[in-house]
């Protein structure tokens, strides 16, 4: 009996060892505001964001720009500074066409690795340009490769910025594959989805699917604010 009651107490104890490491992993599926950051927007709405990042690919965003037309759909280009400052008229075309712009610092730096003052001057200086270019007083930061620190954050607050992740990402940059990303963008879709991408052409051919899938499994696409 004193043996039973012993084995009792020792699996009582793994599992409660077990459960509260899970703890992070179901903190992360239902809060979508971590370490300072937005993983993902309101769980209680059928909202899904579309986050475009973009440094590169002009030949592919009057396309994507057309198929978000044509489907009436708002989303959000988070732009680099420095790719901004040389494609001004592509920005203005984004700006006019109704989609949210967003800060991607200026020179797509490890946000990581760099100081605080750093920090201040990358977000800063896109933030001045775009407001110059276009008129938009832009309030959501994407860091470049989804890396940041407490200073990032800590910045991003002071300049009255929230810092934005994501919680579905299409490796578009890297898999030049339109059926694997349109396959990453909606399986298993949920409420308040950060969907990333950029203007590939493998993401170009994928985006009608996309957007016909969300559409029809009862989501709204749209721009990151309106999802969080």
């Amino acid at each position: 009996m004193r043996n039973v009651v012993v084995n009792l107490v020792l699996a009582a104890v793994v599992v409660g060892v077990f459960a509260l490491s899970l703890i992070p992993q179901i903190t992360a599926a239902f809060n979508p505001h971590q370490n300072g950051a937005y993983y993902r927007g309101n769980p209680q709405n059928k909202n899904i964001a579309l986050m475009v990042n973009v440094y590169w690919g002009n030949e592919y965003i009057d396309s994507m720009l057309q198929v978000l037309a044509d489907e009436n759909v708002k989303s959000t280009f988070f732009v680099g500074g420095s790719w901004a400052a040389s494609n001004s008229e592509i920005l203005e075309k984004i700006h006019k066409a109704g989609h949210e712009i967003g800060n991607h610092g200026y020179y797509h730096k490890d946000h990581k690795l760099l100081s605080e003052a750093r920090n201040h001057e990358e977000i800063n200086i896109t933030h001045k340009l775009v407001e110059s270019l276009i008129g938009v007083k832009m309030n959501l930061f994407a860091p470049p490769s989804g890396s940041f620190s407490n200073a990032t954050i800590k910045v991003a607050n002071d300049l009255g910025y929230k810092t934005i992740m994501w919680s579905r990402d299409t490796i578009d940059w890297r898999d030049k594959d339109a059926d694997l990303i349109y396959n990453r963008a909606v399986k298993n879709m949920k409420n308040g989805d950060f969907i990333l991408m950029h203007p590939t052409a493998c993401t170009l051919q994928a985006l009608p699917r996309i957007l016909k899938t969300v559409r029809e499994a009862g989501f709204r696409a749209t721009t990151v604010t309106e999802t969080l």
